[in-house]
C-alpha cells in the first residue's frame, strides 16, 4: 500500500495539467466559440461557406455530436456510434444547446475515474488512443472549426471575439 501511495505521490509531482486544469481549459473554447455563433448573422450562420467548406452551423453540429456523446463514452466506457448532430435550423436553437451541452460537459467530467485519463478505449468505435488524447482531440477539433467560423466572419466583414480572451 504504501508504494501505491508513494507511486501516486510521484505522478502527481509529475503532472503537467490536472483534470480540472483540463475541463476550464475546454471550457474557455468553449465560451469563445459561443461568441463566435452569436457574431453569425442567422442567415450566414447555416448557409454561407467559402471554397467547399461545411457551413458554421454544420461544423458547430459537429462539435456538439463529439461533446456529449464523447463525454459519456468516457465515463461509461459505452461509445455510441459518431453521428453528427443535426436538426438545428436557428441561431438561438443552436445557442441553446450548446449550453445545455456545456452543463453536460461538466455533469460528466465530475464522473471521470481518477485513472480514465490515462486508459486507452476505442471512442466512438473508431479512434483508438488515451482518453486525455481524445479529449484533446475534440478540444483541437473545435479550435480548428471556430479559426474556419473566423474565415467566414472575417470575409462577412464581421471582426471576429478574441481568441485569448476565455472568460
Amino acid at each position: 500500500m504504501e508504494t501505491q501511495n508513494l507511486e501516486t505521490i510521484l505522478d502527481m509531482q509529475n503532472t503537467v495539467i490536472t483534470p480540472t486544469d483540463l475541463l476550464n481549459h475546454w471550457q474557455g473554447h468553449r465560451r469563445v466559440t459561443r461568441r463566435v455563433i452569436e457574431a453569425f448573422p442567422e442567415k450566414e450562420l447555416f448557409s454561407y461557406s467559402i471554397g467547399g467548406m461545411r457551413t458554421f452551423a454544420e461544423l458547430v453540429n459537429e462539435m456538439l455530436a463529439m461533446a456529449v456523446p464523447g463525454m459519456k463514452g468516457v465515463v461509461t466506457r459505452s461509445w455510441d456510434q459518431y453521428n453528427d448532430a443535426s436538426g438545428l435550423d436557428t441561431k438561438e436553437g443552436m445557442l441553446k444547446r450548446w449550453d445545455e451541452a456545456t452543463s453536460a460537459i461538466n455533469e460528466y467530467w465530475t464522473q471521470i475515474p481518477a485513472g480514465r485519463f490515462q486508459e486507452v478505449d476505442v471512442a466512438f468505435g473508431q479512434w483508438k488512443g488515451r482518453i486525455h488524447e481524445t479529449l484533446s482531440y475534440f478540444i483541437d477539433n473545435e479550435i480548428h472549426h471556430r479559426g474556419q467560423g473566423y474565415v467566414y466572419l472575417r470575409s462577412l466583414g464581421i471582426e471576429p471575439p478574441a481568441f485569448w480572451d476565455r472568460n
